[in-house]
């Protein structure tokens, strides 16, 4: 993953502030906020390229707990994450060491173009957009955010 797709998909992830909650679903889905919040908060601290996908399994939780009305926000940014991740583990590259100017020795044109495609569609404007929809979410409903 390049270092601009990497500032912009951390970029998106500061501005989730995500939590606080009212509602049996909503509850349990504050719950899951509140428990990943330290861990996400030094994961974005930590930032560089692979940030997102090294938050990919907290995200997992936060769409599994999420409430209804925000499963497709969280089903795009997930989704759009594991199939990145699911491309570079196809061709045994660990995310942190993928460099699109410099492809790792070994890497096929086949496995380079469903890696960038992968990292295309993360960035996309539908996965922007559901990222805005999360955002507006969480100032809507909860009052504690993603991360500190």
């Amino acid at each position: 993953m390049t270092s601009a797709l990497a500032r912009r998909l951390l970029a998106a992830l500061v501005l989730l502030p995500l939590s606080g909650c009212g509602g049996d679903a909503t509850d349990d889905y504050c719950a899951a906020v509140e428990e990943h919040q330290a861990e996400l908060t030094e994961i974005v601290a930590a930032g560089g390229p692979t940030a997102l996908l090294r938050a990919l399994e907290e995200f997992r939780d936060l769409q599994d707990r999420a409430p209804s009305d925000i499963a497709d926000e969280w089903q795009q940014v997930v989704g759009r994450l594991s199939d990145l991740d699911d491309e570079l583990v196809a061709a045994g590259i660990a995310p942190e060491t993928y460099d699109r100017d410099a492809p790792p020795e070994g890497l096929d044109a086949g496995e380079r173009a469903r890696i960038e495609a992968a990292a295309k569609a993360l960035v996309s404007p539908e996965t922007a957009g559901a990222l805005e929809g999360l955002q507006q979410q969480a100032r809507d409903v909860c009052q504690t955010p993603l991360t500190r």
